[in-house]
């Protein structure tokens, strides 16, 4: 990806419709009814649920070709603004081989929306489709869905991530680690998804790029082990800046991420509410992006939002 701009899709209007799909684990029907009526009633979309969503096989939400039809059918409806993703979990990497590409290249662009293991269709579609897309908060997890309502914050974020006219607000982050200023187009997104991805066509590739990573779960010499596996791998060669999300239940890994992360000499920031936290914030992985040290924040910039490849 060094060296190209990604195609920012159009944002979306109300009354757009849009079509929730699940690449990856199982959806809970609850949430699931709860999240569409947040995108219906307070974003006025118009929604439409793919047919196999709810389907189960073990720990995945139905078998690969089921999943990936699914998600490649809204992508080339034309009817559909965007594709949004029920939820992570794990899966998407085994839908990767399965997407007819060229079809889906020659479709119009649209918005896809998703975070944790929805990194792996971020990373493909970029590489393949050369399209940016949104790492937020998805309709059937906690921030959407939850029974008391969606969390204020992050559906305010998202709305205006998703929706013309506007730029969403600077994302505040909790400290400085490495001063400066940098700009360029943001990557990354869930570490144990980026680092599964080393080896492979998807692999993250930082050249010019302000880089994202969140993870949950993990402990820290686990965060080790995957940040020297894409130090490694040369997948952060030529980063300009370094923007540490949410780390839920991981411990305390600032050690370990300062130790491996702040050698490269680039402006970091940390403790951006963005991957699995609350609020959850949205991001838009391909477009241009800030890091203000003295502000200590993320910005969007929506540069050349119609710069071909």
């Amino acid at each position: 990806m060094s060296g190209r701009r990604l195609w920012i899709p159009a944002r979306l209007r109300p009354g757009d419709r849009v079509a929730v799909v699940a690449p990856s684990g199982p959806v809970d029907p609850v949430r699931l009814a709860r999240g569409r009526q947040v995108l219906t009633e307070k974003l006025g979309l118009d929604v439409v649920v793919m047919p196999r969503v709810l389907n189960r096989r073990g720990y995945l939400a139905g078998s690969d070709a089921g999943r990936a039809a699914d998600l490649q059918e809204a992508w080339l409806d034309p009817e559909v603004r965007a594709v949004i993703c029920a939820r992570g979990g794990y899966g998407a990497t085994r839908l990767l081989d399965l997407f007819d590409w060229p079809a889906m290249a020659a479709a119009r662009p649209k918005i896809l929306l998703g975070s944790s293991d929805i990194t792996a269709l971020h990373q493909a579609f970029a590489v393949r489709l050369g399209v940016a897309s949104c790492f937020g908060p998805m309709p059937a997890c906690e921030t959407i869905a939850d029974e008391t309502g969606p969390e204020p914050a992050t559906l305010a974020h998202l709305r205006a991530s998703l929706f013309e006219p506007g730029l969403p607000d600077p994302v505040a982050a909790e400290q400085v680690i490495v001063p400066g200023h940098a700009e360029g187009p943001l990557t990354g997104g869930n570490l144990a998804l980026l680092a599964a991805l080393c080896g492979t066509p998807y692999a993250m590739r930082a050249e010019g790029r302000i880089v994202l990573l969140e993870d949950v779960g993990e402990e820290p010499y686990r965060i080790d082990r995957m940040l020297t596996q894409l130090l490694q791998a040369g997948c952060l060669e030529g980063a300009v800046g370094i923007a540490l999300g949410s780390w839920v239940d991981c411990g305390d890994p600032m050690n370990v991420l300062v130790d491996r992360l702040a050698p490269l000499g680039v402006p970091m920031i940390a403790g951006l509410p963005i991957g699995h936290g609350t609020p959850q914030f949205t991001a838009w992985l391909g477009a241009d992006a800030a890091i203000d040290t003295e502000s200590c924040s993320l910005t969007c910039l929506f540069r050349d939002p119609a710069t071909t490849l």
